[in-house]
């Protein structure tokens, strides 16, 4: 299993790469890649064209995944299927850099629901019965049944829920105490209370 931070996005919202938004302890995507090294996990960070210089400079041991050009999709679909594409054979656990208060524990949940029921192609959260995509496992098997739908056209829409209709999926429902942890920070609004 490979653990992979998606940091590729616009942030066009925030106006900075919210990747690289300072924390304590460093930034955000460095604090995704903690939860990755305790799990005992090799992290990956998956980024953008635009991204790669600055990035190989904060982070200078870190595998950075750059999305694939022969993909015509944008969004985080087209880095899952780009880091699959790559490694054709790995199993991602897929978080992003924008979720800064993602918990281990939550992860750690994730990763033993993968373990005690093996055979399916994604392992996901739900909020209120809707999908959590962003903080997902998905194997090597569905994500290769994906690029071949998408090989064949047939990928009507380029999203993470929408790539979940096709896949076997565990879906987990996030108690209460946990929703906090899967907040999506979009602008700066969102950072207060931080």
């Amino acid at each position: 299993m490979l653990g992979i931070v998606l940091c590729g996005g616009a942030s066009s919202r925030m106006g900075r790469d919210k990747g690289l938004i300072p924390t304590e302890k460093g930034n955000w995507a460095e604090k995704m890649l903690e939860n990755f090294i305790q799990m005992n996990i090799p992290g990956f960070l998956s980024v953008n064209r635009k991204q790669v210089d600055q990035y190989q400079l904060v982070f200078p041991g870190v595998e950075l995944i750059c999305d694939n050009d022969s993909l015509h999709i944008k969004g985080p679909l087209a880095a899952v299927l780009g880091v699959h594409l790559k490694y054709p054979g790995d199993t991602l656990l897929v978080t992003a850099c924008d979720m800064p208060l993602m918990n281990l524990a939550v992860l750690e949940n994730l990763v033993n629901h993968y373990k005690k029921e093996p055979g399916y192609d994604g392992y996901i959260y739900t909020n209120e019965g809707e999908p959590e995509p962003l903080c997902g496992i998905y194997s090597a098997k569905g994500l290769a049944s994906i690029k071949a739908i998408y090989d064949r056209g047939e990928l009507s829409k380029h999203s993470m829920k929408f790539m979940l209709d096709h896949l076997s999926v565990i879906r987990i429902p996030i108690p209460e105490t946990w929703k906090i942890y899967f907040r999506n920070i979009n602008a700066h609004a969102d950072l207060n209370g931080l």
